[in-house]
């Protein structure tokens, strides 16, 4: 029956099934089930509140990942423009009539789950970025009037994401852009400009760009024992929670600063160091460990795409899931400033987690259509 079942790009239904990176799908179960296990420690031993919503929701995603999976990678270069149009117009309607949460306008309320449109512009942008600079020739990326529209293309949702104000998602779509552009081709001149131009508005950023609380967390990040039990708190529990850990842990459900609820966002932001306290430096840096395995894989699929809208698809994807899980850990070990990243599959969140299933769903269809040919549209 599976056989008579084919589709577009010549593969039948049971052909696409075995193409799926399933290695890949075992990664991101075992990662997921990690996060389960943190959330029911961080409830004091419950799946409630955390847990069981978050393992209904990555059932649904999970699906959703395969079944995307199975969609022509062509489709997928099709809808790109029209992927980002829509997550454009919803960071539009967060500007208008936003939720507000912890003093900023972030989300859409849809009443099941509160949509934060900025997790979905990572993906869409870099979706339309790979469109744009699929099969373009080495001389039109040399041309500054080719590479205007992309810019512009990652300037403008970052402009919205800054007023909501969101700088750590900001920077995160910038850097995934930038990384498209370099794995396009694009001139080295080019870089080193925007690493010069960066360096210069620095000053002019502090004085005239940043919010009050967005320099009090620079001045933190540089000297937390100024204030411990005030703006410095969270980074100094995090501290001590991580060394209270070892080098085997305190055990599940033995963490103390977790549990006698001096860590702060222990579901969220610093589920690390919650894991961290209870299975030490092994447990660390086993998540670790998973994580750089899975972005081996995606690395893999990436350069084995024949077609570059798949290879800079999967390849701008990775940078971004990794963007998730260094400036995570690096904040919770007080590394750079805290900026409220969730750690991708472990964090509690719902449209944090959609976005990276819809990330891995869309580097395995690149993987299974990565011999197809895609037109130059």
């Amino acid at each position: 029956m599976a056989k008579s079942i084919s589709i577009q790009g010549g593969f039948s239904l049971k052909q696409k099934i075995i193409y799926i990176n399933w290695g890949l799908v075992l990664l991101i179960i075992f990662l997921s089930s990690i996060g389960f296990a943190a959330l029911y420690s961080a409830a004091g031993g419950s799946f409630h509140p955390w847990a069981s919503r978050q393992m209904m929701r990555f059932s649904v995603f999970l699906v959703g990942m395969i079944v995307m999976a199975l969609i022509d990678i062509r489709y997928w270069q099709r809808l790109s423009y029209v992927c980002y149009a829509i997550g454009f117009l919803l960071l539009l309607i967060v500007e208008i009539k936003g939720h507000i949460g912890m003093g900023a306008q972030r989300w859409i309320n849809l009443g099941v789950i509160k949509l934060q449109p900025s997790e979905l512009m990572k993906i869409v942008v870099i979706m339309a970025l790979a469109r744009y600079f699929h099969a373009a020739p080495l001389e039109d990326m040399k041309r500054i009037s080719f590479l205007i529209p992309p810019a512009l293309m990652i300037l403008a949702p970052v402009a919205l994401v800054l007023l909501q104000p969101d700088l750590g998602t900001s920077l995160m779509i910038v850097m995934a852009g930038v990384a498209v552009f370099f794995v396009a081709g694009a001139p080295a001149w080019l870089f080193i400009g925007g690493i010069g131009a960066t360096a210069a508005i620095i000053p002019l950023a502090w004085h005239f760009g940043l919010h009050n609380y967005q320099k009090q967390r620079i001045l933190t990040f540089l000297h937390p024992e100024d204030d411990p039990l005030g703006a410095g708190y969270h980074i100094t529990q995090s501290k001590i929670a991580l060394g209270s850990g070892g080098i085997e842990g305190r055990g599940f459900l033995k963490g103390t600063q977790s549990h006698l609820n001096f860590l702060p966002e222990k579901q969220t932001d610093f589920i690390f160091t919650l894991w961290a306290e209870e299975w030490g430096l092994i447990g660390g840096l086993l998540i670790l460990g998973l994580f750089a395995l899975a972005f081996l894989y995606t690395a893999w699929i990436a350069f084995r795409c024949r077609h570059g809208y798949g290879r800079l698809l999967a390849f701008g994807l990775m940078v971004n899931l990794s963007l998730y899980v260094f400036i995570n850990v690096a904040m919770v070990m007080g590394l750079i400033p805290v900026v409220g990243a969730p750690l991708p599959l472990i964090s509690y969140g719902g449209t944090a987690m959609m976005a990276v299933m819809i990330g891995f769903g869309l580097i395995m269809s690149c993987n299974i259509y990565k011999d197809s040919k895609l037109p130059r549209i």
